[in-house]
């Protein structure tokens, strides 16, 4: 007796355990996302006047993501990874625009990947300081990795990471190249 009671209450919790391990989430329609990130950057210009081994340390905010899905495991975005560094004592922004695919592995685990437009200019609380710096235009490319902790029917909350790499273009057949690297917790509406 007290197997069958044992064998019935482990069914049960079985059942309970598998249950929750699926996924409430309805993906579908319309995303938004928002991420608070911190990570690396290095950067560097064709005329070696920045160093490439100096990383610096720092923030990204927010780190933004719109975009539909195109099925139940796989989503079109729109993305705006990057990070804020620091050249000649101001702040600059070495962001990026990329369209991006991002599909879940699993109920939880998701990658992402895209190639899109780089950009390098003033810390927007700078612009009214910096009278000679322009803004650069160029190229990027960004892979993403996420785990959702939290998920709920129209909402979720991740974990994430992502690596860019981009080259923007300066006067005088220069170029600046930068690698982003940031690891945070994002905010997710479908």
């Amino acid at each position: 007796m007290k197997k069958s009671i044992f064998f019935i209450l482990w069914l049960v919790a079985t059942q309970a355990v598998a249950q929750m391990a699926t996924s409430p989430v309805e993906r579908q329609g319309f995303i938004i996302g928002v991420g608070m990130r911190g990570g690396v950057v290095s950067i560097t210009d064709s005329n070696a006047e920045i160093p490439f081994e100096e990383a610096q340390g720092g923030f990204s905010l927010p780190n933004l993501k719109i975009g539909f899905m195109l099925n139940e495991r796989t989503a079109l975005l729109a993305t705006f990874p990057g990070m804020i560094y620091e050249l000649k004592g101001k702040d600059r922004s070495f962001e990026s625009f990329i369209p991006k695919i991002q599909y879940w592995m699993n109920d939880k685990l998701w990658v992402n990947g895209g190639i899109g437009l780089g950009m390098d200019f003033p810390a927007f609380y700078e612009v009214k300081k910096v009278n000679d710096e322009q803004w650069n235009w160029g190229c990027a490319v960004s892979a993403g990795l996420g785990y959702e902790i939290v998920q709920k029917q129209k909402f979720t909350i991740d974990l994430q990471s992502d690596l860019m790499l981009g080259r923007t273009f300066l006067p005088n057949d220069l170029h600046r190249d930068g690698v982003v690297f940031s690891v945070g917790v994002g905010f997710n509406w479908y």
